[in-house]
């Protein structure tokens, strides 16, 4: 073989080659384009959480110095309301709020999959030994707490995955707020649980993704 046929044979070779490249990224841009696609015309909905109640087990505030400590369990539950798109959450962390300060560490909750139209329940402890609190923060505790209720917030914030099929979305962020009003003062909606008490709520959250 002479040399320049040698070359005209590498010519077609690189050709080749790049011919067979183009056409896998053509197949892996037109997969990924009716994938996404799908998930387009699927319009994934954002999960549904409901505080479905609080057990107090300790909510004391001391004034000198203002200090808080907040030992409780909650239920959540999350409600996937898409008929063909499943969701991972991971890395859930619960706490709890009031009046804007975080007064309990964060919860890890389990990393979950949650398939088509599936409920998930959580049951977290929310605990918070003598946290520092403002002298604002701790005159209108005083003040709820006379009045016979002191509204919370329980939050959750993370990372949700969408799931079509075998396909898995990148992450985004999942925040949600569910407000709990808690009543200790006749009507309580409260039952006693010996030293403890258990207050009924459901209450639909905000969620955002």
């Amino acid at each position: 073989m002479t040399a320049k046929e040698c070359g005209h044979h590498e010519e077609e070779e690189s050709r080749l080659y790049r011919r067979l490249f183009s056409l896998f990224i053509g197949l892996a841009v037109l997969v990924l384009f009716i994938i996404f696609l799908v998930f387009l015309i699927l319009r994934p909905a954002k999960p549904a959480f409901v505080l479905r109640d609080a057990t107090i087990y300790q909510f004391n505030a001391s004034t000198a110095p203002g200090l808080l400590t907040t030992n409780m369990q909650v239920t959540l539950v999350s409600r996937n309301p898409n008929e063909r798109i499943g969701i991972y959450y991971q890395k859930l962390d619960t706490y709890a709020s009031y009046r804007g300060q975080q007064i309990t560490l964060p919860t890890l909750l389990p990393e979950s999959y949650q398939g088509h139209k599936e409920v998930i329940d959580w049951s977290p402890f929310l605990c918070g030994s003598a946290v520092p609190v403002s002298p604002f923060l701790t005159a209108a505790l005083e003040q709820d707490r006379n009045a016979g209720s002191v509204l919370l917030d329980i939050k959750v914030d993370g990372r949700v995955k969408w799931k079509v099929g075998t396909w898995v979305s990148g992450k985004y962020h999942l925040h949600v707020n569910c407000p709990a009003l808690l009543v200790f003062k006749e009507p309580s909606g409260g039952i006693a649980v010996g030293p403890s008490m258990k207050i009924q709520i459901t209450q639909h959250c905000t969620v955002d993704v």
